[in-house]
């Protein structure tokens, strides 16, 4: 096999991280268009992440929260966002930076992003040559359009995190993760 010096795999993750950065940009600036809103993942150990120990001890590992109604003072910069968000009535102020981020989903579209931990430290990244496909990190989120259950008391309120992530996009709709490898050409 070849191995791929330009990391494609690497490009594109940062790529569709900054979908994720232009996106909050705009809703720096002008405030949430229409009905859309947004569930942003995160690695809550990733470098950089800036979250209370109280958040840090509820989520020691992941945490998503919600940007719809009842959040502030969104910042955004070339590598990181910076939000104030309300826990259980507790104000928090959180910084994630957009290595962290391992999913993005706007449920109003049925739009979703699944991204892969950027954090590594070189020498605890596998060699090219030994990991599986690296086109494979890439897993945009198809989403299955489900019926409408009536108001869910398990779905988190604006700001809150889920109580307990189960790997499944946050929404009443059931999103089903596609890998760029089923469209590529077999050898």
């Amino acid at each position: 096999m070849v191995q791929d010096l330009i990391r494609y795999d690497v490009l594109a993750q940062e790529a569709l991280r900054g979908v994720v950065r232009k996106v909050l940009m705009e809703v720096a600036r002008a405030g949430l268009p229409g009905d859309h809103h947004f569930y942003i993942a995160f690695d809550t150990n990733a470098p950089g992440v800036r979250i209370s120990s109280r958040l840090r001890e509820r989520y020691p590992e992941e945490m998503t929260i919600v940007l719809q109604h009842q959040f502030w003072d969104l910042q955004v910069t070339e590598h990181a966002f910076e939000v104030g968000l309300s826990f259980a009535g507790v104000p928090e102020r959180l910084l994630v930076p957009f290595s962290a981020l391992k999913g993005f989903f706007d449920p109003s579209v049925e739009f979703g992003l699944q991204f892969n931990a950027m954090h590594e430290e070189p020498d605890e990244a596998a060699d090219v040559n030994d990991a599986a496909d690296p086109a494979a990190t890439i897993a945009p989120v198809v989403p299955v359009p489900q019926p409408r259950q009536p108001s869910d008391p398990t779905a988190p309120a604006s700001g809150e995190a889920p109580a307990e992530d189960d790997g499944k996009a946050p929404s009443d709709k059931t999103a089903a993760v596609v890998s760029l490898d089923a469209f590529r050409k077999k050898p």
